[in-house]
């Protein structure tokens, strides 16, 4: 068997058995909200859910290139999007305990309107699109080039086994199998890392010392992944749909555990990356260096990857679900739940075929949705329902200013990769957050 061959028996095994173990969801509470044996989920399944549907194959493919650019210095300033983790805990503890609200959708129809609501509704859509194309395109790029009938087949088959199991018991499954995905994923971790560091003249301090602490050397990155955290997190269902299903107590909990260990878990994974910049590899890091080791840990690699896209597919397959069937109220049966997860996994997979970028899904989407960021930090602040409407729209333009690269270089004072980034966000975020006060100050002058 060449490496090909092993690469589809892990993928075909891993997924069999996983929707052999997956339960069989049966009622609206286990498929949408992972009630099982009524019981909600507990602190140590619900964190170890939040960080691997969060460690995606995209954010680790990420991470090990920013390892290779900027040294470990990428590693932490892309781990700087785990602050997400604990913005959202301690706000929607607060929108729970304090407002009453069971849901983002109940607390923005409250506030703003049926018509926030369905926009917001749109962007979270968009986001969820996203997430599919994002994270199989790394899971074909092992099985060939872009392009090649192998990447395209790794693709469809890759898709429609997680599929199979995340239809099979939605929400349930999907925080089921997000255990064993953690704990796969720890271990060939570790795996990997005891390889690395077992090579001579690799050490600790090689990481420590391997990048510059500079904005123009990765610090661009780590800043605007800060300001992002504020806004970013309430656009991901796959995280504020996990925020609703356990206790206030446990959520905030084992939200701001997600944070801290999300970022580990991150930063240990961009070593990868750094030991590929010493020893002067190019191209996709975690790929180059699972050639140098060898068969096994290049299978051991696309391992984790495999095991990291089908934990944040399968959470992107319930979340579209729960959005059309609960949050919008279409139709409130399981058939329909399971039919949106197909839908969403044929429309999500086309862009594979137009060469879609990987990283742009979390940054250009990220900038985008700045405008959220007074919505949620302010929110107890009674203000005018266009508020909300101000504030996304400008969070949008500044967004479409980094798309098409017409922001102006004279308010970017930073240099090097991701100053456009850092200073979009910064700009964006203080014209959201001035715009979406406006209304309230007008209406007290009147």
């Amino acid at each position: 068997m060449d490496i090909i061959d092993w690469q589809w028996l892990l993928i075909v095994t891993s997924s069999v058995l996983l929707f052999v173990l997956s339960p069989l969801a049966k009622t609206t509470d286990q498929f949408f909200k992972a009630v099982h044996k009524r019981k909600a989920p507990n602190t140590l399944v619900l964190t170890g859910s939040l960080i691997i549907s969060w460690i995606f194959a995209k954010s680790i493919t990420n991470a090990a290139n920013l390892g290779l650019s900027f040294g470990i210095v990428g590693g932490v300033s892309y781990a700087g999007y785990y602050l997400s983790f604990a913005v959202a805990g301690v706000l929607i503890y607060k929108i729970r305990t304090v407002g009453g609200f069971k849901s983002i959708h109940e607390f923005l129809t409250s506030k703003f309107g049926k018509g926030a609501m369905a926009l917001f509704s749109i962007l979270i859509a968009i986001r969820l699109f996203n997430e599919v194309w994002s994270n199989t395109m790394v899971i074909g790029s092992y099985f060939g080039d872009i392009g090649s009938s192998n990447y395209y087949w790794a693709i469809v088959v890759f898709t429609a086994l997680t599929l199979a199991y995340a239809a099979k018991g939605g929400l349930s499954s999907s925080i089921f199998t997000d255990v064993i995905q953690m704990v796969l994923f720890g271990i060939l971790l570790l795996v990997i890392l005891w390889k690395i560091f077992s090579v001579e003249s690799f050490t600790i301090n090689d990481v420590t010392t391997s990048g510059t602490w500079s904005f123009e050397l990765g610090l661009n990155l780590f800043f605007a992944a800060l300001i992002q955290s504020f806004s970013y997190p309430f656009h991901d269902p796959v995280l504020t749909d996990r925020a609703f299903i356990s206790s206030p107590k446990v959520t905030r909990k084992s939200f701001l555990w997600a944070s801290l260990l999300g970022a580990i878990c991150i930063i240990l994974f961009s070593i990868i990356g750094v030991y590929a910049q010493t020893q002067g590899f190019t191209g996709q890091a975690a790929v180059q260096v699972g050639k140098a080791f060898g068969v096994i840990i290049l299978l051991v690699i696309n391992f984790i990857m495999i095991t990291s896209a089908a934990s944040t597919l399968d959470s992107t397959f319930s979340s579209f679900s729960k959005l059309f069937v609960i949050d919008l109220g279409m139709v409130k049966d399981l058939t329909f739940g399971r039919a949106s997860m197909a839908a969403i996994a044929i429309l999500g997979t086309l862009p594979i075929f137009l060469n879609a970028e990987i990283l742009s899904a979390t940054t250009i989407s990220g900038t985008m949705v700045i405008g959220l960021t007074p919505i949620f930090l302010f929110w107890k602040k009674n203000v005018p329902k266009i508020s909300f409407y101000l504030s996304v729209i400008t969070g949008l333009v500044f967004g479409f200013l980094l798309v098409f690269n017409v922001f102006p270089e004279a308010l970017i004072f930073t240099q090097g990769k991701y100053a456009d980034l850092l200073w979009v966000n910064i700009w964006g975020i203080l014209s959201c957050n001035i715009i979406y006060f406006i209304p309230k100050w007008l209406k007290s002058k009147k």
